[in-house]
């Protein structure tokens, strides 16, 4: 049996142990390029052979650099690009269409919601939201649901959300999730009111689907990484010293710096731990780390983001802005 696996697991060494699982798999993942956990992860997992990679991300020069890059690797791979901008709702329906007209794909196995951003300024989106939690998490919920006829056409399918043990920094404001029009934004704050949606957006996915379509749903918090994309905007001394402030603000004594820095190939771990460990089912909808479920009791997770009221209450007010609904 593979693992158990630690901190200083390596994807490339759960792939390995899960090579026989991987094969012929079709894996659609977000967030896709060089430097980034998307990027490390969709190499990583090309060496075991799966059936088709789909990258999506915003950049299409990123895009076709990182798939030149697995074809040349991995040959017998088939890859597919795919381009879409998380914080346009348009955009995410145009995407969603394309991936629902791919005849030659009429099932995926897995869906890795890796994109995001954080710590950025006060923006709204076209679509009148605020950046963080569009792009973080209604546009990973509305492409989700829209293709979600090719996920339950899959055997066993998996959905992988990306959060951070930053959700600590923020329940959902569900009267106020555009912080007063700015007047009272912290972007610490914001990022982390996303990330608690990503754990409570997986929560109701297992709920949901979980039955239904033996469909199984994992967030993630992959560790601290400074080497990736998410963090060249930040000067990240004085990011470290703000993120700190607002977190003694908010009482938190477990913080960031209680936590070591990991490379691209041990953050990416729990990506693969997620999306493919085969005695991962009674933990649906379970957050995890570390390459391993969490412990509510000793790791940083927040009650708020593992309530199930709390889950259905952002799946209703998530339905009401992106206009559609999704009754399972």
């Amino acid at each position: 049996m593979p693992g158990p696996y630690s901190a200083n697991s390596t994807a490339d060494e759960l792939v390995a142990d899960y090579a026989d699982i991987i094969k012929g798999k079709v894996i659609l993942t977000t967030g896709v390029s060089p430097g980034s956990l998307g990027g490390y992860f969709v190499q990583t997992v090309a060496k075991a052979k799966p059936a088709w990679l789909i990258l999506a991300a915003r950049n299409p020069d990123k895009l076709s650099k990182i798939s030149s890059e697995i074809t040349s690797a991995s040959p017998e791979v088939k890859v597919r690009t795919l381009q879409v901008d998380l914080s346009s709702f348009k955009s995410v329906r145009d995407a969603a269409a394309t991936v629902n007209s791919w005849d030659d794909i009429p099932a995926i196995d897995v869906l890795v919601n890796n994109a995001g951003i954080m710590a950025v300024d006060y923006k709204l989106t076209e679509d009148g939201i605020e950046s963080h939690f569009a792009t973080n998490h209604l546009g990973p919920f509305l492409f989700t649901n829209l293709i979600i006829k090719k996920l339950t056409a899959a055997k066993e399918p998996r959905i992988v959300n990306i959060s951070s043990d930053q959700h600590r920094m923020g329940a959902i404001r569900f009267h106020d999730y555009n912080f007063d029009g700015g007047n009272t934004y912290n972007r610490w704050v914001a990022y982390g009111q996303s990330k608690t949606a990503n754990m409570l957006f997986t929560l109701s996915l297992a709920q949901k689907l979980g039955v239904k379509h033996n469909l199984q749903a994992y967030s993630v918090h992959p560790g601290v990484i400074i080497e990736t994309n998410l963090t060249g905007h930040l000067d990240l001394q004085s990011a470290l010293a703000e993120m700190k402030q607002t977190d003694r603000a908010l009482g938190n004594k477990k913080g960031w710096v209680s936590e070591p820095l990991k490379t691209l190939a041990q953050g990416t771990s729990t990506h693969v731990y997620a999306a493919f460990d085969p005695n991962l089912k009674p933990h649906n909808g379970s957050y995890l780390l570390n390459s391993r479920v969490s412990d509510p009791y000793e790791d940083t997770v927040r009650p708020y983001a593992t309530s199930q009221v709390e889950a259905e209450k952002l799946w209703r007010l998530s339905e009401k802005l992106v206009g559609q609904e999704f009754p399972y």
